[in-house]
């Protein structure tokens, strides 16, 4: 089955695939140990992530990479990198409902296709409460007209996100995530940073505590050659069009997390913090549980998706949570934790945007 041809100069890539779908795997593969190994390398003491290899019986699998620790003096109370390459078959209604939203999909629609998705998924909840917690996921999806050898892709789609959750606000550190984010953009059209921000902003909001569950990233899905739905007005201004461009976008995005967030990591991870701000961490965190839960539609598509690998859909949630019965550590809006509420209920523009 056979993706958009592409011909790629990037000599870590090696050999050239022929496949957008091949290419994706080897950067995924290849992000997945650099991402790992910058994480093991920061960590004080050192630690070694668990690398677990498994399958989907429908078609494809994937790579975890996991740490967890209980101890005080860890870096990292829990962290994940895992990557995931599966294929299969689409049922009728699930192809009826993509072409609804996917013009290029002019199938028949009452006919299974099969389709690829990959992509990488990473979480980082670290120990110290002055250090934030860090996300991102960036992916592949593919349709094919047939089984058949020379079957043709008829439909695809970029999609990805990336968002850092404070427990205590250091605006600085805000500031230079979101520039990192921005100079990203910048490269591939101006007009990109402003709207995949506040999608991301919309995208992480808890309706029923009216807060935004951290201080946002950036945010895109069904991003390919046509008319994008997040760009919205702005989408005939300059932007990556193509699957190959669009993939060089996501390389960039990719590629930009370790200078993104280790800095900030490095920074805070050995500060010094008390049982009052560990309590805070803590309630935060069930923010971040709730939303996993209650609002997040990846986590919901994941756990119903056939032969799924659940202990790799929930990675993201934290080790431990905690939730208080009408919780006054945020009313005093000159507190510590006052200020990061302040955020976390109105979002605020962290760079300039021209």
């Amino acid at each position: 089955m056979l993706g958009p041809s592409r011909n790629m100069s990037n000599s870590e890539l090696s050999p050239t695939p022929t496949t957008m779908r091949q290419c994706v795997i080897d950067y995924i593969t290849q992000l997945q140990n650099d991402i790992v190994s910058a994480l093991e390398d920061a960590s004080v003491p050192p630690c070694r992530f668990k690398r677990d290899t498994w399958s989907r019986s429908q078609g494809g699998g994937g790579i975890s990479c996991t740490f967890a620790s209980s101890a005080d003096d860890a870096t990292y109370e829990k962290a994940g990198v895992n990557i995931s390459m599966i294929h299969g078959t689409l049922p009728p209604a699930a192809i009826k409902q993509m072409s609804s939203e996917h013009s290029s999909l002019d199938v028949n629609t009452m006919t299974a296709l099969p389709f690829f998705a990959g992509g990488i998924s990473l979480i980082v909840h670290p120990c110290n409460p002055n250090a934030p917690s860090a996300h991102a996921n960036y992916r592949y999806f593919e349709v094919m007209d047939s089984t058949e050898e020379d079957a043709k892709v008829v439909g695809w789609w970029f999609g990805g996100i990336t968002d850092l959750t404070p427990s205590y606000l250091f605006e600085e550190d805000a500031k230079e995530f979101h520039e990192t984010l921005k100079a990203v953009c910048d490269a591939y059209g101006t007009a990109l940073y402003p709207k995949f921000k506040q999608s991301c902003d919309d995208h992480f909001f808890i309706p029923h505590r009216k807060e935004y569950r951290g201080i946002g990233g950036i945010r895109f899905d069904d991003l390919n050659d046509e008319m994008n739905a997040i760009l919205g007005s702005v989408d005939d201004e300059a932007r990556p069009r193509t699957a190959d461009d669009i993939f060089a976008f996501v390389r960039s995005l990719g590629d930009a997390f370790t200078p993104s967030y280790m800095g900030i990591l490095n920074r805070r991870k050995s500060m010094p913090s008390d049982e009052r701000m560990r309590r805070w961490q803590l309630l935060r965190r069930g923010r971040y549980v709730e939303f996993n839960l209650v609002c997040e539609r990846g986590i919901k598509f994941g756990l119903a998706a056939p032969g799924v690998n659940v202990e790799n859909v929930l990675m993201g949630m934290p080790e431990t949570a905690r939730w208080e019965y009408m919780s006054e550590m945020f009313e005093e809006s000159d507190s510590a934790e006052g200020k990061v509420m302040e955020v976390l209920k109105c979002p605020k523009t962290w760079v300039r945007e021209c």
